[in-house]
């Protein structure tokens, strides 16, 4: 009986640290999503407090060799969901930024690591590369988060989020020969060169050939369920990492960024879903992994390394990586501002630890000194990146004013009368605008007034792309047809995700599901522009036939209600559009639900039917290229005689309470 009781106990044990992991983990997770902080930072503090040298209620050592399958297991299915939820069109505007990241990056990092690590913490030359090889890379599961609280504009992120991805199998592969040549000494640079070309070939091929595999698959066996295809592709993941491992030690991490990339590239159907599903599974392995290999992390052992080795992560922070990012990015498009982001943001996460944790157990294994040592740095390394980088990156995203919300200039959908003003609106302003239409006449109309324009459909999101939407701050569907502008404002949304989404639609129109849901985890949300889809036509007439005057109005005391509750008459009238709004500092775009404030600057339409003013446009609808909203005193009245650039102007107050009073007057 206690022969068969002794196992049940063992496994029992086993299980019970299994599942402290899992609720310490998800629990980390909760808690970083509710404080807006990358999750590391509560996965790191809750594995030391219930690891040994804390509640000792952690061992994983326990697991033994179970350990190392789970973070092989695990580290696969973080890389193919990283290559997964890459995007070709994306990689193509930084390709060669992200290039020469991947490779010059990697090799700046590992010589300027490896000499920090030999001058500052006093490392033997060979521990000191290895412990710059395994922090050459920069874990996707904390740059993803990180980026999706932060909120940098497009291209910044795409740079992140792709070498983040990329850049962890090549870190891993290349530990893993310095590793080699440590083990055997006796290797020739010509072995060592050609064993990383084997693990990149290997891994590349299997993963190519699997991807497209996959592809087929999915798009062949309609009658698999959601469920059953997306543990399809988890086998699928797991067999072609096996079968890479299995060809040539560590090549498998590749095959599986690879496999992602393919399947992504291979449009599969319900693809949304398939990525959600490894989205989940991602979370899940991280929350474990970093509880278990942070309860087994010896803190003693990193008060140990002294002040030469935070010396060592700082210069690392602080020296090699801006030198590496300026290096790369030297024939860029990006501007300082970017380039001090990406020099500023590179946390490492849970390549480099797991990676460090089996190297700590093969050293000790061979009897080399030092393992622990490493594991210990790049455990540092971890904390004080996601620490000093990770909680810091809002701020200094702000301080740049490099952030998504601060993204300037509009893609505008309809060379229509409205259109073609709010685009001058924005040039004015000297904000960059695109304008985007299928009509040939209204296309020649706004090139006629200068602004920049694409004869295509906005449904194509290469046209898109091409017009710049990625570094715009706000799309505008604003065409005649209401449930067309919804559509377009979805589809960009889900595939460009700018900041700002404005389009004209009816009040009651519906709204699809998926795309809601999408858009609330985007932070991004389609607003209703202006008023009612009804009026628009009338102003897009009054517009075409000059019957109109542009204004700016303040909301401030004295007899602030008055003046709100009379505006907001006029607008339901039809005699006020309100276009662009002024509030804190900030110009957004008039929501068709707006509620104003005091000290809200509007800038608005007025229609104007006087008869001096429809002479005066009767020869042509084209409005002036220098379009103005000069502002007037209240209680003037604008002179008819003046030029229509400087006609444009504020109605007094006493239009805004009785809009035929000026009529009489004239």
């Amino acid at each position: 009986m206690s022969a068969i009781s002794k196992p049940m106990e063992a496994s029992f044990e086993l299980t019970l640290q299994i599942v402290m992991a899992v609720l310490a983990g998800i629990s980390a997770q909760v808690i970083a999503e509710f404080f807006k902080v990358p999750s590391i930072v509560f996965l790191l503090l809750f594995g030391i407090i219930l690891g040994a040298d804390g509640l000792n209620f952690l061992h994983p050592h326990d697991l033994g060799v179970g350990l190392e399958v789970l973070v092989a297991l695990s580290v696969a299915i973080i890389l193919f969901e990283g290559g997964l939820n890459l995007e070709l069109r994306d990689l193509g505007r930084v390709s060669g930024s992200l290039r020469n990241l991947v490779t010059f990056g990697t090799l700046i990092t590992l010589v300027g690591g490896g000499m920090a690590a030999h001058w500052l913490a006093e490392f033997p030359w060979s521990i000191a590369f290895l412990y710059a090889a395994l922090v050459v890379v920069t874990g996707p599961t904390v740059i993803s988060p990180l980026l999706k609280q932060v909120e940098v504009d497009r291209k910044v992120a795409t740079l992140l989020e792709s070498e983040g991805v990329l850049i962890d199998p090549v870190g891993a592969i290349l530990a893993v020969v310095v590793l080699d040549t440590i083990l055997n000494s006796s290797a020739t640079p010509v072995e060592i060169f050609s064993g990383l070309l084997l693990r990149f070939a290997i891994g590349a091929i299997i993963g190519g050939i699997s991807g497209v595999l996959l592809g087929f698959i999915l798009k062949n066996t309609p009658f698999l369920s959601e469920d059953l295809r997306n543990l399809v592709v988890l086998a699928g993941v797991w067999g072609l990492f096996g079968l890479a491992q299995l060809s040539r030690s560590e090549s498998g991490l590749m095959a599986t960024v690879v496999a992602g990339i393919v399947l992504r590239a291979s449009s599969i159907p319900d693809e949304r879903l398939l990525r959600r599903f490894k989205g989940q599974l991602t979370v899940l392995c991280v929350s474990v992994l970093f509880i278990l290999l942070a309860a087994d992390l010896s803190i003693d052992s990193i008060f140990a390394l002294g002040w030469g080795s935070i010396l060592t992560v700082l210069a690392l922070m602080w020296v090699v990586r801006p030198i590496s990012v300026a290096f790369c990015t030297i024939n860029s498009d990006l501007n300082w501002r970017q380039k001090f982001f990406l020099g500023w943001i590179a946390p490492r996460g849970i390549v480099s630890a797991s990676v460090a944790s089996l190297f700590a157990i093969l050293l000790t294994q061979k009897g080399i000194n030092g393992g622990d040592s490493i594991k210990a740095l790049v455990f540092l390394t971890i904390m004080m990146t996601v620490f000093i980088q990770g909680l810091s990156a809002r701020w200094v995203a702000k301080g740049l004013k490099i952030t998504a919300v601060e993204a300037t200039g509009a893609v505008i959908v309809g060379c229509n009368a409205l259109g073609r003003l709010m685009g001058r609106l924005f040039e004015q302003r000297g904000e960059s605008v695109v304008l985007i239409d299928t009509d040939p006449e209204a296309c020649q109309q706004a090139e006629a007034e200068g602004l920049s324009v694409f004869q295509s459909s906005a449904l194509d999101p290469d046209v898109l792309e091409e017009a710049g939407i990625e570094s715009m701050g706000t799309f505008m569907a604003l065409t005649s047809n209401g449930q067309v502008n919804l559509v377009l404002a979805q589809r960009a949304t889900e595939e460009f995700k700018p900041p700002r989404v404005f389009a004209i639609f009816p009040s009651n129109a519906p709204q699809d599901n998926s795309a809601n849901k999408s858009n609330k985890s985007n932070n991004t949300k389609i607003s209703p522009a202006f008023v009612d889809q009804q009026l628009i036509k009338m102003w897009n007439q009054y517009l075409t036939e000059g019957q109109f005057k542009l204004g700016i109005t303040d909301f401030r005391e004295p007899g602030l209600s008055f003046k709100q509750a009379h505006f907001q008459a006029l607008i339901r009238e039809g005699e006020v559009l309100p276009l662009l709004i002024k509030r804190k500092g900030s110009l957004q775009v008039v929501q068709a639900t707006q509620n104003w404030q005091e000290g809200d600057e509007v800038t608005y339409l007025f229609h104007d039917p006087r008869p001096k003013l429809l002479k005066r446009l009767s020869g042509g609808s084209q409005i002036s290229k220098e379009l103005t909203a000069e502002r007037l005193p209240e209680v003037e009245e604008v002179p008819l005689a003046e030029p229509v650039e400087n006609s444009l102007s504020e109605p007094p107050i006493d239009t805004l309470d009785n809009p035929r009073k000026s009529e009489a007057k004239s």
